[in-house]
């Protein structure tokens, strides 16, 4: 075979691998049932969509956290072991050992619900219903001092709650930035001296030496 008929016949493959499929199935898989997409559709927004129907007490979510979330969490959100404190840090964002709680630094209560639905208990993931998922929130929102011991959260009056932190973030212009080029940030008189003199926060993370042992970047 010649090499222009092979390179004739390897134009009309490539023509025919690039054109649109036929109308037609494909005999592959089959349509999703509205279960399974209901399965899949899981994710709460800030606005309060994609909140199920459902109301929990702080007391209700008292007991369900000390049998669900306390072995790792603490009962009152404190932490256990290296596990992540769910209370407190009320003004630590500054500090050298900022913690990063409902109370100080998340910004939206949907944030709870979405995670926590999503990926809690550790190990048993999915498994809490609408009613316990509220009364868990409800009880971290108590322990962060944002509600009174009486408190009922539901699909109503989620959205009313707002988390203290919310308003010290802000959408990210960049990109819709004119000109603006991520390769290329800096582009002129850019800072070449930069050295970590101290760290930012003590979890161990930034290196160190002898003469350099504590916290930020300058």
């Amino acid at each position: 075979m010649s090499k222009c008929l092979r390179l004739a016949i390897a134009l009309c493959l490539c023509v025919l691998w690039t054109l649109p499929a036929a109308a037609g199935k494909l005999d592959i898989g089959r349509q999703a049932t509205p279960e399974e997409v209901k399965a899949w559709d899981i994710d709460v927004r800030p606005d309060g969509q994609g909140l199920p129907d459902g109301k929990g007490t702080v007391a209700q979510g008292e007991q369900l956290f000390e049998e669900r979330c306390s072995a790792c969490h603490g009962e009152f959100g404190e932490g256990v072991d290296r596990w992540p404190v769910l209370a407190g840090g009320h003004g630590t964002l500054a500090s050298e050992n900022p913690k990063k709680t409902m109370g100080s630094y998340w910004p939206y209560l949907s944030t709870a619900y979405d995670y926590i639905y999503r990926a809690m208990p550790f190990g048993d993931a999915q498994s809490l219903s609408p009613d316990e998922m509220y009364a868990i929130i409800a009880y971290l929102l108590h322990m962060n001092d944002l509600v009174d011991e009486k408190f009922e959260l539901d699909n109503a009056n989620f959205t009313s709650i707002r988390l203290p932190n919310e308003k010290n973030f802000t959408d990210d212009p960049r990109p819709d930035t004119p000109g603006h080029n991520a390769a290329t940030v800096c582009m002129k008189n850019c800072k070449k001296d930069v050295k970590i003199t101290r760290r930012a926060t003590i979890i161990d993370v930034t290196p160190t030496d002898e003469k350099n042992p504590s916290a930020s970047i300058e």
